[in-house]
């Protein structure tokens, strides 16, 4: 069966050499759209909309967040500038400050070496390619842990939502099985009826008023139509669930409909059986609707 995928995940990959280490996270929760937010050294910065790019291979949707570590051990590329000039300035400075306050000056090399941007550590030119043939790997690493385990999470949705359109079929059928004896109950209590108002009148007179009134009662209170269409969209919404891929919009739309049927139904219950059945009904549809949220 084709995997079926939740928007909530999580996915981590790592490697470690003798002149690097990096590290990519990634996890999601549900949202209407991709919604990606990256965190990550400035050496990569680069790279930002090729990893964006690269997650769409693996994700539609989702309110997703990346973070990558990056520790690099090697002494190439790395040394220490020292600001003369902004340490004569301080120099210049303290001693300005010491004649005016009176007050002795007792610094040294070493104190305003302390001092900010006397000392820097400057990288040297970066090879953007190099890093990302570094990057890219270990990105790519954990994005596909990151879609397995969404695959696992949706597999338990799928699951649980076919159990709940099993149990939403019963409803139905319930409902089926009760409105006919509904409007046939109504046109024995409004015979009597009639017939105890109006015993002066003939019986073909009310029988006809009787067929009038059953008429009517009936077009109010059938959910024949209600429930063809619940059947419908139960059993295209098993269907979506078996083919699987990113199907969460489509299940989404069809919940909303379920939903719809479901309120038109209570609506019309004049039937304790049939009410408490409708509300079963459109507790369960409420389930379908929160899950389906959660599958992309």
């Amino acid at each position: 069966m084709p995997d079926i995928y939740s928007m909530t995940g999580f996915g981590r990959a790592e490697k470690v050499t003798d002149s690097y280490r990096i590290q990519v996270e990634i996890k999601s929760v549900n949202h209407r759209y991709l919604d990606l937010s990256i965190k990550m050294p400035r050496i990569f910065n680069c790279h930002e909309a090729k990893l964006r790019q690269l997650l769409k291979e693996y994700e539609q949707r989702g309110k997703t967040d990346i973070y990558i570590l990056y520790e690099d051990y090697s002494e190439e590329g790395h040394k220490l500038v020292y600001n003369g000039t902004l340490a004569r300035e301080y120099y210049e400075y303290l001693t300005k400050m010491s004649e005016e306050l009176g007050i002795k000056n007792e610094v040294s090399a070493s104190v305003i070496g302390r001092f900010p941007e006397v000392f820097q550590m400057a990288t040297e030119s970066i090879d953007d390619e190099k890093m990302w043939e570094i990057l890219e790997p270990v990105a790519r690493e954990a994005f596909a842990r990151f879609v397995e385990a969404r695959a696992v999470e949706g597999d338990k949705l799928r699951t649980d939502l076919i159990s709940k359109l099993l149990e939403m079929e019963g409803f139905v059928k319930v409902i089926e099985d009760l409105s006919p004896s509904v409007t046939e109950t109504y046109r024995a209590k409004l015979y009597e009826k009639i017939k105890e108002s109006l015993s002066d009148m003939s019986l073909t007179a009310d029988e006809g008023r009787i067929v009038t009134e059953v008429t009517i009662y009936s077009d109010k209170v059938c959910t024949d139509e209600e429930m063809v269409r619940l059947k419908s969209h139960i059993s295209t919404m098993k269907d979506k669930l078996v083919k699987g891929g990113a199907c969460g919009r489509e299940l989404d739309f069809i919940a909303q409909e379920m939903n719809r049927e479901a309120n038109t139904t209570l609506s019309k219950a004049n039937n304790l059986s049939i009410a408490d059945t409708a509300i079963q009904l459109k507790t369960m549809v409420e389930k379908i609707r929160e899950q389906v949220q959660n599958i992309e």
